[in-house]
């Protein structure tokens, strides 16, 4: 069977996207061995978005604490839209520590499951104030006593506050694109991340990440993934595939 050569144009705000996708009857796609592709989709990734880093607004460690917490089944953007006001009433661990629940309720409710969410910010500025002196802990063992914190808060926190990579952090769209691109068999996050420290350099471990979700904000999206505008098409096992939504 020939090699078929399809044109495609795609629009995206202002600029358009053409390709050529090329379809090769029904042999497989030859892949890289796998840290040799992860290796050049992290290359690429760099190209792609130099700029990328964390999207949430804060001052302090203790703020990129909150918002990590509030970004929970919830954009970046809209944390964004309610951490002004929160912090403006309630800047740091101990005024957060003392806060009227009902009031920090109302200040994050936008944010989805608001009434966990301030119950964990809460309890984890009292334990901040009272255990460390009212700084946000520097290494992963401390910051998982917190409560409301698991790894990928914890990551985050490292990372963005204190430069320090210790880990890669795993949200669900991290999660969504390792999986298209063959990078895990898994789907547990700690799994899925020890699998990606063995692939990536530490130095690169975050902003990986951020990059991944970038890029699947433009482009691998969940339902309708742009393959044919993919400049990581070539290294993805799942590219053109028909999308599987649990």
């Amino acid at each position: 069977m020939g090699t078929k050569i399809v044109s495609v144009k795609i629009g995206s705000g202002r600029d358009a996207i053409n390709r050529v996708c090329t379809e090769v009857g029904s042999r497989e796609k030859k892949l890289l061995p796998l840290r040799k592709r992860s290796l050049e989709i992290l290359a690429r990734l760099k190209r792609l978005y130099p700029d990328a880093t964390c999207s949430l607004n804060y001052s302090t460690p203790v703020q990129l604490l909150v918002a990590t917490i509030l970004s929970a089944q919830c954009t970046d953007e809209r944390v964004n839209k309610v951490t002004p006001a929160l912090f403006g009433k309630f800047p740091d661990a101990a005024s957060l520590a003392i806060a009227d629940l009902v009031e920090l309720e109302s200040l994050v409710r936008s944010t989805g499951f608001y009434h966990n969410k301030a119950k964990n910010i809460q309890a984890a500025c009292r334990m901040i104030v009272t255990e460390f002196n009212s700084v946000v802990p520097n290494q992963m063992e401390q910051l998982l006593k917190l409560p409301g914190v698991a790894r990928k808060t914890a990551n985050v926190v490292l990372a963005h506050a204190y430069g320090i990579n210790v880990g890669v952090t795993v949200d669900t769209h991290v999660k969504r694109l390792c999986q298209r691109l063959g990078l895990t068999e898994h789907t547990d996050p700690v799994r899925i991340e020890q699998d990606l420290m063995g692939l990536l350099p530490q130095p690169d471990w975050e902003n990986w990440s951020i990059r991944l979700i970038y890029h699947g904000r433009a482009i691998c999206k969940a339902r309708s993934p742009v393959c044919v505008a993919c400049e990581l098409a070539d290294l993805c096992p799942a590219a053109n595939k028909p999308v599987v939504v649990g």
